[in-house]
């Protein structure tokens, strides 16, 4: 069968978050592999994507400005993509919200002074979010009685942040921790996963969780030498090793895979 088990030809896939770091590199494995794209994003982040895939043919990918915490969003979204398309073959629940290393000093502060607007923003996005792309987009694939669903963990949704590797930031004169709320999130995915697998198993609608290490994205200095010291590989990942696992999720070659996580972290959680 060869390549034909992994061709995503004429299949069309449906990522949030498009805009993002993983979410760029992907969009444009998927369209190597013959797939039609639909980029979601915000509208002030999806104007800056279409350059680098111009080497595409437009009719294979489309850009949709929608609010993955917004049904009514979502909905037209899915309207715009059936009047072009039909309806689509796959979800990759991308977008996520997390606070950055430069984020305010109480994003990043002590877990006892965390600000619960922030721990529902965090949970708005990453959990509601899924949550409404699964309902509008899953909802669809499920009555078409065929569809793949990935969503997108965290090694911190399955293991607990190492702080240590964060200390650095202390003789700076920064306390600084990863905060809870993401890991909270992403391992809710986990189980939410799981259920959604059982749940639309009958109508051959497969759910999987693709549960990635950190990304090198010219961190400090100090952060690199904790994290790849925590890592067997001992480096970060590439921002294109994913793309692997991305496209074996949604194509045949995983037809027989439902309601499973696909661990690929450089070893993190091996030791």
């Amino acid at each position: 069968m060869g390549k034909d088990l992994f061709s995503l030809k004429d299949r069309i896939v449906v990522i949030t978050g498009g805009m993002g770091q993983l979410g760029q590199h992907c969009a444009r494995a998927l369209l190597d592999y013959g797939a039609r794209v639909a980029i979601l994003d915000l509208p002030a982040r999806v104007e800056k994507l279409k350059d680098k895939l111009a080497g595409h043919p437009g009719s294979d990918f489309m850009f949709l400005r929608a609010d993955v915490t917004s049904k009514s969003s979502l909905e037209a979204a899915l309207h715009e993509i059936e009047r072009q398309w039909g309806i689509p073959h796959a979800l990759i629940n991308n977008a996520a919200l997390d606070s950055p290393p430069d984020a305010a000093a109480e994003e990043n502060g002590p877990f006892e002074s965390y600000p619960e607007s922030s721990w529902d923003e965090v949970m708005k996005v990453n959990i509601k979010g899924v949550f409404l792309c699964c309902q509008v987009f899953g909802g669809q694939m499920a009555e078409a009685g065929r569809g793949s669903i990935v969503n997108i963990c965290s090694i911190y949704g399955v293991v607990s942040p190492d702080q240590r590797i964060y200390r650095y930031r202390w003789s700076e004169g920064q306390t600084f921790y990863k905060p809870a709320a993401y890991s909270a999130s992403k391992s809710a995915l986990l189980n939410l996963t799981r259920y959604l697998a059982t749940y639309w198993a009958d109508r051959n609608v497969r759910v999987n969780t693709l549960t990635p290490g950190g990304v090198f994205n010219y961190q400090d200095k100090e952060f690199l030498e904790g994290y790849c010291a925590r890592v067997p590989l001992g480096r970060m990942a590439r921002e294109d090793e994913y793309n692997g696992a991305i496209i074996f999720l949604l194509s045949d070659a995983s037809s027989y895979m439902t309601g499973s996580n696909l661990v690929i972290d450089g070893g993190w959680t091996a030791w």
